[in-house]
């Protein structure tokens, strides 16, 4: 018998009960009917509503209505209950007619010795639901970016403490989409280093939800391979505020509530020249990163809501290099390498942001979303820095009678380097969007249309002299080693289509959610039109509720931007010159992802273990290298490749009221590059992450944070080489950051109120960071050093060293 069939015996069999039931009083019954939401105000659905005493009941749908019918009496008790929530009782008394019943269900907790333990959400499909709270008072060079959160998540790896950009099982920062507010965001393209880029476009302060996943994502997300980041900036329900200071910047933010219209404003300021001047490159560090952002929403009725999103981002970087000092190798072969510069660098990176979304909900069931953005990024790149270096045996100064010794001068030389780079780049995107309930079944859909205009201008070269002679040698003519001359002005359009449905069943094997789609796309700069069909199931066993099961298998793409259809080829002079390749294919992914969840209690506390195995088919691959954050495309599809690995996450609460969490990785990722075999420039074998945060027993208003990162160096390879014709593994990148904050001001707790001017404030704190406790020397790319015989040196460009921060936060 089919679950339809089961589901109309269900009904008919519950019609006959009813009847029956209400048999002796024919004329007298009470229809009980009304709404069940979260302690969010967000629908519940399958909570599950019975008159006590008797047969009768019904479940919610997936608005959270309900309804059923009762014979009347003087008083009827009607009972709510739901699976992590706490049992609802309402007694109605003397019921006549129609009644309305609306109930907001309470988290279930219980009381263990005095600790509260709060159940831990299940994961059932492939998007997860992180919560930042706890992550505002970590110890963090970004300040509580999001961004950074995510690195120490489980299959996400970062190696760079000054960017926000990470990796996801194996892909590169391009393959991540990120959305707020349902707004696909972008980030600069011309970003090569931590120092240039400056704070995250997701604002923390202003973060109400946060939604991620790794792979397997649903059909309404777009074309990118790898992540999915999906923010959702709150709307304030009164007036509340934030301010925080610290020695690298500050922020503030303020949010106000009517009836009708909320408003949040946020601003931010960034100065990190202090911790920048702890790099070996020794000079006048000037960054001034300045962000604004807005979420405003008017509510004209219950059905209409219009929401605006805007920000405005202006970074500056000016750097004036002095000298750097550099000791690398190993104890048995040691080198110094010098440089004593002149010039200076100047980037500006500027972004726009706007975006209109007009919201009508016709029904309960029913809601559809009229999307306008625009997008639009400003970006100059402008060097011009000569160098004289020398590279030296360590312990020696390149005099003779060190040379006899121990090796002395190993290469000597100068260099000058020259960049006037400049992008624009503008985004405009109009969309419609909806979802539809029908019974079990919600089905999303939407349409996008997106128009890009992107303006480029790059000249770059570098003119290197070693012990007298230019290079490459050339008895006849003067040449640079490295130049690039890029002109382009393109306009291209791209149109996409999803549409998927979300089922969900309880039945006596247990919850069972669905969800399976399509999306499809087309773009008109190659003529290329996609089909991404996904599916993923979740399941959670009615007579093993601890555990829930997932899987998870799609095709997924990455559709090119600017910089993957970017080919070099050289001219007749022997220059760099940059072509589009009108011919180049979306990367294409077939994942299959497998996971498990399993809760339990430990130490009266509640935790959650969670597995999940991945297998990525590659194909279309477009091969690339990495140098720092430049990453430098083929700008062909001539290799595929695989990623597989397996992620472990423990989360839960070590401490009483606070969420840490330990996250474990491996993963081989490989390529066939011109018939070699190699690994991925992003092929980290394995990464171990640590968030713990700590109260001090006697001492409750200190909280300990710390956060560890120690994962396997990246394959790299020589500037405008290949990793078929050789490569080698940087450093580990290992790194602790430790923070201590003390409560001036604790939250007051529920029912405590103060007096006098303290009763505006919420809650403040002051604290201490110890960035990079252990003091290591983590590498971020190299420099190389080429002598007059083609000899290369490797030479680190060392991280961020030990720091220390001072910082202030308040909430009012």
């Amino acid at each position: 018998m089919s679950i339809n069939k089961h589901i109309r015996f269900i009904i008919i069999l519950c019609a006959l009960i009813a009847g029956i039931a209400a048999a002796p009083k024919v004329a007298a019954a009470v229809k009980i009917h009304g709404m069940v939401t979260d302690e969010n105000n967000e629908p519940l659905e399958f909570v599950s509503i019975r008159i006590a005493g008797t047969v009768l009941g019904c479940t919610s749908g997936l608005d959270g209505a309900f309804s059923l019918s009762a014979a009347e009496a003087d008083t009827i008790r009607v009972i709510f209950t739901c699976i992590g929530y706490e049992e609802a009782h309402r007694k109605l008394i003397e019921p006549k007619g129609d009644v309305t019943v609306n109930v907001k269900m309470t988290p279930a907790s219980y009381t263990l010795k005095g600790v509260e333990v709060t159940e831990i959400q299940k994961q059932t499909g492939a998007i997860q639901k992180i919560d930042g709270s706890d992550y505002k008072l970590a110890p963090d060079v970004s300040g509580g970016s999001v961004e950074s959160l995510l690195a120490t998540m489980a299959g996400v790896s970062s190696n760079n403490e000054m960017s926000s950009q990470y990796n996801v099982r194996g892909g590169t920062y391009d393959e991540n989409s990120v959305y707020i507010n349902g707004i696909e965001v972008y980030r600069p393209q011309l970003v090569s280093s931590g120092q240039q880029e400056g704070m995250s476009i997701i604002n923390p302060d202003m973060v109400g939800s946060i939604a991620f996943s790794t792979g397997g994502f649903p059909a309404e997300y777009g074309d990118k391979m790898s992540s999915v980041l999906d923010i959702t900036y709150r709307e304030p329900e009164a007036f509340e505020g934030a301010v925080s200071a610290s020695l690298m910047g500050g922020s503030i933010t303020i949010g106000s509530a009517s009836k009708r219209f909320s408003q949040l404003h946020g601003a931010r300021f960034k100065s990190n020249s202090s911790l920048l001047g702890s790099m070996d490159e020794k000079g006048e560090y000037d960054p001034k990163f300045f962000d604004y952002q807005t979420n405003m929403t008017f509510r004209a009725s219950s059905k209409f809501k219009i929401n605006f999103l805007g920000n405005i981002a202006i970074n500056n970087y000016k750097f004036v290099p002095h000298n750097r000092s550099t000791n690398f190798g190993t104890s048995t072969d040691a080198k110094k390498f010098t440089v004593y510069f002149d010039g200076q660098e100047k980037d500006r990176f500027e972004t726009y942001v706007g975006a209109l979304t007009l919201s009508y909900a016709p029904n309960k069931a029913n809601n559809f979303d009229l999307l306008v953005s625009g997008f639009l990024t400003n970006e100059l790149v402008a060097y011009d820095i000569s160098g004289e270096y020398w590279l030296d045996q360590a312990g020696t100064n390149g005099s003779d009678d060190d040379a006899e010794a121990i090796g002395g001068e190993l290469g000597v030389g100068k260099y000058l380097e020259h960049s006037r780079n400049r992008l624009r780049a503008s985004v405009f995107s109009v969309g419609l969007r909806g979802t539809t309930g029908i019974r079990r079944h919600n089905i999303s859909y939407g349409l996008t249309y997106n128009h890009e205009d992107i303006f480029d201008r790059a000249r770059e070269w570098e003119l290197r002299d070693s012990a007298g002679y230019s290079l490459p040698v050339d008895p006849a003519a003067l040449k640079m080693i490295y130049n690039l001359d890029s002109h382009h002005d393109i306009a291209s359009n791209r149109i996409a289509f999803y549409v998927q449905d979300t089922y969900k069943l309880q039945t006596s094997a247990g919850y069972l959610n669905i969800n399976g789609g399509v999306r499809l796309s087309y773009w008109d700069f190659n003529k290329e039109f996609l089909v991404s069909p996904r599916l993923s199931l979740g399941f959670v066993p009615e007579k093993a509720q601890r555990w829930a099961f997932r899987f998870a298998t799609g095709l997924y793409y990455q559709s090119p931007f600017y910089k993957e259809y970017r080919m070099q080829s050289i001219d007749a002079d022997g220059n760099n010159i940059i072509s589009l390749n009108h011919d180049i294919k979306s990367q294409r992914s077939f994942q299959i992802i497998g996971g498990a969840d399993f809760t339990f209690r430990a130490f009266s506390r509640p935790f959650k273990f969670t597995a999940e195995a991945y297998y990525k088919l590659l194909g279309n691959l477009i091969p690339y290298e990495v140098d720092n954050l430049k990453i430098v495309y083929s700008g062909v599809n001539s290799s595929k490749g695989y990623t597989a690995g397996l992620d472990f996450k423990l989360f839960g609460q070590f401490v009483p009221g606070s969420d840490s969490w330990v996250s474990f990785s491996l993963m081989k990722t490989q390529e066939d590059l011109n018939g070699v075999k190699v690994p991925r420039p992003t092929d980290q074998r394995y990464s171990f992450a640590l968030f713990f945060t700590d109260y001090f027993p006697k001492f409750p208003k200190l909280k300990f944070s710390l956060r560890g990162i120690f994962s396997d160096g990246l394959p790299t390879t020589a500037p405008r080489g290949s990793r078929d014709k050789g490569y080698f593994r940087a450093p580990a990148y290992k790194r602790v950051d430790i923070g201590m904050a003390y409560a001036l001001l604790s939250p007051p707790k529920e029912g405590q109120t103060r007096s006098g001017f303290l009763r505006h404030i919420k809650s403040a704190w002051i604290g201490v960071d110890v960035f990079n406790l252990l003091d290591i020397a983590n590498v971020s790319s190299y420099y190389w050093i080429t002598d007059v015989n083609e000899m290369q040196y490797a030479v680190p460009n060392y991280l961020t060293r030990r720091q220390f921060n001072v910082r202030l936060s308040v909430e009012f």
